[in-house]
């Protein structure tokens, strides 16, 4: 039994069907066809069940699927404490937020995969909040204020905020002097969450109300822009508008308290070193900023 069917028949799984474990593979849909049936073969049971929408994984593809997946993550630890000093090889798969991940995180990544010639990097970019877990990611990259979870949080560096309108927007509605004031404005948000303000050592939380949200900080930028509201938003995708004149910080004497950027892994006793050499680059990178203008 080759190694290399088990990672594409995992591949398969996670992707959700062979066309988009070719994609992520960099090979042709034939190679992980062949792959799966020889797999199948040496295995003397079906894994997928194919018809002309795809491939199904099948009850048997799903149990196997668990010892499979432990299998390839077993090798790769074996892998990485044989190999020397520095040296890593192996997947490392992660989730990334679409709004900074193309631009802050995509350039850590490629250094890492500039030093790393071995390693294999898979990066899903997303705002959505993924499982860990159950979707088979190494590790996640978020950004924020984390809450209690079972997971392994480790924090690298920070994100300062703030609240921002177009100049269009406060000479129609004015601007909020304090946080009470803001459930007057038209807000613009990710969901219905709510807004914290420091004023002083006390934080102040408000929940706002608004008709735009978006799960996407450049929407709620374009929206922000557009006169649409007031947006609570992280000074990387707002410095370069506000330098321009065309968002203005309001509120100012209550600041957005400081946030930060996490790597977020499953539970256990160490990460393995794919994720502790990233941890690190992340570091380095915030470190290089201590200003807080990279994000």
């Amino acid at each position: 039994m080759e190694t290399d069917d088990l990672r594409t028949f995992v591949e398969v799984t996670e992707a959700g069907g062979v066309s988009a474990a070719a994609r992520r593979l960099g090979v042709t849909k034939s190679v992980v066809s062949r792959q799966i049936v020889r797999l199948e073969t040496e295995l003397g049971v079906q894994l997928l069940s194919r018809s002309t929408r795809g491939a199904v994984v099948t009850a048997a593809g799903a149990t196997f699927r668990e010892y499979a997946a432990r299998i390839c993550r077993e090798i790769d630890t074996a892998l990485e404490s044989i190999a020397p000093e520095g040296e890593l090889r192996g997947r490392l798969r992660i989730a990334a937020p679409l709004t900074f991940g193309l631009t802050h995180l995509a350039p850590v990544l490629a250094g890492m995969a500039t030093r790393h010639p071995r390693l294999h990097i898979h990066t899903s970019y997303s705002d959505r909040f993924v499982d860990l877990l159950s979707e088979g990611f190494d590790c996640a990259i978020r950004f924020g204020y984390m809450p209690d979870s079972n997971l392994v949080a480790r924090r690298v560096g920070p994100i300062f905020g703030k609240l921002v309108a177009s100049p269009a927007y406060i000479r129609a509605h004015g601007a909020p002097e304090t946080p009470d004031d803001i459930v007057e404005h038209e807000a613009l948000m990710q969901g219905t969450e709510s807004w914290t303000f420091m004023d002083g050592d006390r934080a102040i939380t408000v929940r706002p109300r608004g008709k735009f949200k978006s799960d996407n900080g450049t929407a709620l930028v374009a929206a922000a822009l557009a006169g649409l509201g007031i947006a609570y938003l992280p000074d990387g995708i707002t410095n370069a508008h506000v330098a321009s004149g065309d968002l203005v910080p309001i509120m100012t004497r209550f600041p957005l308290p400081v946030a930060g950027v996490f790597v977020v892994r499953p539970p256990g006793p160490q990460a393995p070193r794919t994720v502790r050499a990233l941890t690190d680059m992340l570091i380095e990178c915030f470190d290089a900023h201590e200003d807080g203008d990279a994000l």
